[in-house]
């Protein structure tokens, strides 16, 4: 038998990396990602982190101790540009800065966004002062997120919630459910409407609910993939999911 070593040809470049935590019990965030990146020259890489339930502030903030290592598993050894932390509440909890030091102390000089800071991203960006909230989230989370924002001057005009305290059971809300819900806050003294978390089924229909309430909705997953796209000088249009895309 004849044996032929051959050299290999590498590639030069490559598409820009991006690295998605997301919740070990999240059913959305890959598929919302997925469906606004398909056919763009980004590459996505996702790993999964543990997850406590019941939410609580407690649960959501031990749950960032695994982020190194869980960052460090996606390619392990190779750069990544950016890293997307795919849990709202769990960036309130542990805060960025820590999470920031946490992908960086394993992947250095690695651009970091999480759904609530690239949510005020979006705000600042739309120039949007005043806001209607609605979360699927229990009242402890609740709060949370409401001191956030209003740290960051934003008004809060009012919120409305699932009461839900398991982020499993989130992701098994129907689509349908959460546009019916949405379309009938009172948003007349707000800007526009945030919708918090990362598991729930809210990105498809959000270009169909800012026609039907003629105001900008935003989400967490929403603004999250946006801020991934900036982070990563990704210039190109992107249609289909809400009016931020276009700003």
């Amino acid at each position: 038998m004849k044996l032929t070593k051959i050299e290999p040809k590498y590639l030069k470049k490559h598409n820009p990396r991006v690295g998605l935590i997301t919740l070990a019990s999240d059913f959305r965030i890959e598929k919302d990602f997925n469906n606004v990146i398909y056919g763009k020259d980004i590459d996505l890489y996702c790993n999964r982190i543990q997850c406590y339930n019941p939410l609580t502030n407690e649960t959501l903030k031990k749950m960032a101790d695994d982020i190194p290592k869980v960052t460090e598993d996606i390619l392990p050894d190779q750069q990544l540009d950016c890293v997307a932390y795919g849990c709202t509440s769990g960036t309130i909890a542990a805060g960025y800065q820590s999470i920031f030091e946490k992908v960086n102390s394993v992947k250095p000089n690695t651009k970091v966004t999480t759904p609530i800071t690239s949510a005020i991203n979006a705000l600042k960006s739309l120039k949007i002062k005043r806001l209607s909230i609605f979360t699927p989230y229990t009242d402890e989370i609740n709060q949370s997120v409401i001191n956030y924002f209003k740290k960051e001057n934003i008004e809060i005009n009012e919120l409305s919630y699932f009461d839900i305290a398991s982020d499993l059971e989130i992701g098994k809300v129907d689509p349908q459910h959460v546009y019916d819900t949405l379309k009938k806050i009172d948003l007349t003294k707000s800007d526009a409407l945030f919708v918090s978390c990362t598991a729930l089924p809210v990105l498809s229909v959000i270009a169909e609910l800012e026609k039907k309430i003629s105001k900008i909705v935003l989400s967490s997953n929403q603004t999250l993939i946006w801020d991934t796209l900036k982070e990563i000088n990704y210039k190109n249009k992107v249609e289909g999911f809400g009016e931020l895309f276009n700003n």
